[in-house]
């Protein structure tokens, strides 16, 4: 086998690519385009992991695929280079978050590079670019302006030490992160919050028209998660306090109400003699992160407070729960532990009467646990005997006359919490005025500029640098402050696409006519653990955009495909802390890009898991290698028509398999076309195979298409179009013929082996006449392991002791082993 320089053929043509600019694609009117883009990473010290090379691999195939279709591909990349981990490590080394940030970018686009991605660097987005972040301080401002921004008071955790807000991933098991013995505390401090619920039902209907996973589109549905009620009045004190639910027909079986413990009024409902043992109760709370109300146990206090039953006019009692989200609905829940399995099991624990209300219609309930299906409501007064539907609508009429209740819809959807008290981020763009009070940054003022000089561990990191903090207002003039929250990183990332359209532009954030000719994204690829936080960010991004006036769509992202996750040789997902990862560069090194590459969407479906193999990847770069050795073998001249059969054949087949994600069908379709290129074939054929090999293998290609000598690149050479009229089925029906008696032989010499104990030293098969040419006695020789020997069951000379030749059929050769 001719053995070929991997990495020298791989840098030549990367060089090659970038002095021809090849990826560097704007519009052109009349000419189709196609946006592929890939989530766009944070960039980890780390670099690279093969999750990523995967994704990237994937999309890099399309982008390449269509660009030979004689599309303009829109293929960039960019790096979500804000956030918490650079801050961390940073603290840690007692150094600055722009470096590690710096650094860990130039290493991912040397990786990258390496890879032979086809993107449009110049296009490149970075979120800790003041060129970039000026355009989210711009859209930040905007949305205030529309009333899609707006300040309350919202739970936080807080650390007494470090005297700052903590991100839910900065506490670990209710200790600060930095302060292992500390506790955090929860706090209500004002926060910035942007109106996604304003959208909610768009974004819940707008995703049966998306060509998403179906799982994504579930979890979608879920996280908005409307659900249809009522919204009943409590009295508490001389004060009313409205309570959702979807069950209004247990309404007589509320045997107490439950606010949720980090309620910005609690302590309105506290009694001063449960003061001590609600604030013992305070501090058993382990963080804010939505995470808490799966994985605690279900925990409440008595607050001492009353409601008053809306029709019953009974007292009950309210308590504070860990269970309640503060923002769902009023934050407060009715407690119906006969029809609630969650509210009997805390009913049970503290001690709290449990009233039935509702019976099957047929049968009788447990008193043991809850019955949660509908039925026929009891002990209900009046409402007594109804079915549970129409106890939903008699009950709130009833109580609506009364003006106590009203039908309402709901969503789990909460507004977005978007301020962030940590430094690495983008700086909001508004300050406090003693006057004024809140004012907007004006535009022509932006960026407000990250200050480079901040103390860690000292409160909110931009609170420290004076000159930041104080500046004027820009309405009056006068002394004022500056806010020193930075935007949740799910801001950089809700946009981030739109910028890549027009990445250069230093007037807007992007030009309208760019936009609308390269987009929506036809191909969004990327993990499926972001289909309920940036996904409906960014769909809830691009509607406000268009009420704005600044799009003229209102769905991101056409089609999304979630990759399958890399696992190690142990089976389980690739972990620095399971020590089972594989660096891409290292293996890009060790057997080539073009190899891991094809290794990546050989393994299994794009969508598909799949375990790591270096075993694996040394086969696939020996068939790299054996395609270079096999074109430096031909014999250029004439194909046969089988040649072109299977050229042929292979051109619609991967053509289909690119079409259809099916990138593992396509690398074994070109591995098994190899085969026919041996001897004397026509230079087009294989040009034509090598063209196929393009998307997959690029430096090989490009390689070899200039060996052939093509004077222009493959990289946007036209993609091979199949000649239908060379493809005959009846090298198909002969060829299936030949794996059938392949298969055949292998069962004969195994049953002789059985019966004989004999491995059998020669094998004769007796075909046809007309079929004669079909078998290849060298090849079979190869397949089965064992000599063998084809002739026609006519022939007078050949060698037929038992008489075998006569049971040949069409298309079953007979068949004798000796």
């Amino acid at each position: 086998m001719v053995e070929f320089d991997v990495k020298k053929i791989e840098l030549k043509w990367q060089k090659e690519w970038e002095k021809q600019k090849v990826f560097e694609i704007d519009v052109a009117k009349g000419k189709k385009k196609y946006s592929i883009v890939e989530m766009y990473p944070y960039p980890s010290g780390s670099g690279l992991h093969m999750g990523h090379a995967f994704n990237y691999t994937l999309g890099d195939i399309l982008a390449r695929y269509k660009t030979m279709q004689g599309y303009q591909v829109l293929h960039p990349m960019g790096f979500d280079s804000f956030g918490l981990p650079a801050e961390n490590a940073a603290i840690k080394a007692k150094s600055h978050p722009a470096l590690f940030t710096n650094a860990a970018i130039e290493n991912f686009i040397r990786q990258q590079k390496a890879l032979g991605l086809s993107y449009d660097w110049r296009r490149m987005v970075q979120s800790h670019d003041p060129a970039y972040y000026r355009w989210n301080q711009y859209l930040f401002l905007q949305l205030y302006k529309k009333g899609l921004i707006y300040r309350k008071h919202s739970p936080v955790n807080w650390c007494p030490d470090c005297e700052t807000v903590l991100a839910n991933e900065q506490v670990h098991q209710g200790m600060c992160w930095r302060h292992t013995a500390t506790s955090i505390v929860i706090k209500n401090l004002e926060q910035w919050f942007i109106k996604t619920t304003q959208y909610a039902d768009e974004l819940l209907s707008g995703v049966e028209a998306l060509d998403w996973p179906e799982r994504i589109k579930i979890m979608q549905r879920n996280w908005i998660g409307k659900s249809e009620g009522s919204e009943v009045q409590f009295m508490i004190g001389n004060k009313s306090w409205p309570v959702f639910t979807t069950r209004i027909d247990t309404l007589f079986g509320v045997t107490f109400l439950v606010v949720s413990a980090q309620h910005a009024k609690l302590m309105d409902l506290v009694t001063p003699a449960q003061n001590k043992e609600v604030f013992a109760f305070l501090k058993t709370l382990k963080g804010t992160s939505e995470k808490t109300d799966f994985t605690l146990e279900k925990e409440g206090v008595f607050t001492g407070s009353y409601a008053q039953h809306p029709i019953t006019g009974a007292q009950i009692p309210i308590w504070a729960g860990n269970f309640v989200v503060a923002d769902y609905g009023s934050g407060m829940v009715m407690g119906v532990p006969a029809h609630d399995a969650r509210d009997f099991a805390f009913a049970q624990k503290y001690r709290i009467p449990i009233t039935h209300v509702v019976k099957p219609a047929h049968g009788t309930s447990s008193s043991t646990q809850a019955y949660l299906a509908e039925g026929i409501l009891c002990d209900s007064g009046s409402f007594t005997g109804l079915t549970s539907a129409d106890a939903r609508k008699q009950i709130t009429a009833f109580l609506q006359k009364k003006k106590l209740a009203r039908f309402v819809t709901n969503y789990k959807l909460r507004d977005w919490l978007v301020s962030r008290q940590r430094y690495w981020g983008t700086p909001i763009p508004m300050v406090y005025c003693a006057d004024c009070g809140i004012v907007p940054i004006s535009e022509n003022d932006l960026p407000v500029l990250l200050p480079e000089k901040v103390t860690f561990g000292e409160g909110n990191p931009l609170a420290t640098n004076k000159a930041f903090v104080e500046t004027k207002c820009p309405d009056c003039g006068k002394k004022a402050r500056r806010e020193t929250d930075t935007m949740d990183t799910f801001f950089d990332s809700s946009w981030y696409y739109l910028r890549y359209c027009d990445a250069q532009n230093t007037k807007k954030p992007f030009d309208g006519k760019q936009v609308d000719y390269w987009l929506h994204v036809d191909f969004y690829t990327g993990g499926a653990e972001h289909a309920c936080m940036h996904l409906i960010y960014a769909r809830f991004f691009t509607k406000a955009l268009r009420d704005m006036k600044l799009l003229s769509f209102d769905e991101p992202f056409l089609k999304l495909f979630n990759q399958g996750m890399v696992h190690g040789e142990d089976g389980v997902v690739m972990s620095k802390s399971r020590g089972n990862t594989v660096d891409p560069l290292t293996m890009t090194q060790e057997y080539g890009a073009d190899a891991l590459r094809f290794f990546l969407v050989s393994m299994a479906g794009p969508d598909k898991d799949f375990v790591w193999s270096s075993t694996g990847l040394e086969s696939i770069a020996g068939f790299i290698s054996k395609v270079y050795a096999r074109s430096t073998e031909l014999r250029f001249g004439k194909s046969s028509p089988l040649v072109q059969h299977k050229v042929h054949k292979a051109i619609l087949s991967v053509t289909e398999a690119i079409e259809q994600m099916k990138y593992n069908q396509a690398t074994i379709i070109l591995r098994e076309t190899l085969s026919v290129f041996e001897g004397d074939v026509a230079k087009e054929d294989f040009a034509l195979y090598v063209q196929l090999l393009a998307p997959f293998c690029p430096h090989l290609a490009e390689e070899l298409w200039s060996r052939l000598g093509n004077k222009k690149l493959i990289a946007t050479s036209p993609w091979p179009v199949a000649d239908t009229s060379k493809i005959t089925p009846a090298f198909d029906i002969a060829e299936q013929a030949v794996e059938k008696t392949v298969s055949d032989i292998m069962n004969v010499l195994r049953l002789v082996k059985e019966k004989t104990g004999d491995e059998g030293e020669q094998v004769y098969v007796y075909t046809l006449p007309k079929e004669l040419a079909q078998y290849d006695a060298g090849a079979l020789t190869k397949r089965v392991g064992k000599p063998v020997t084809v002739c026609a069951v006519n022939d007078p000379k050949k060698h037929d002791p038992q008489g075998k030749a006569s049971k040949a059929k069409p298309g079953k050769p007979a068949l004798f082993v000796e």
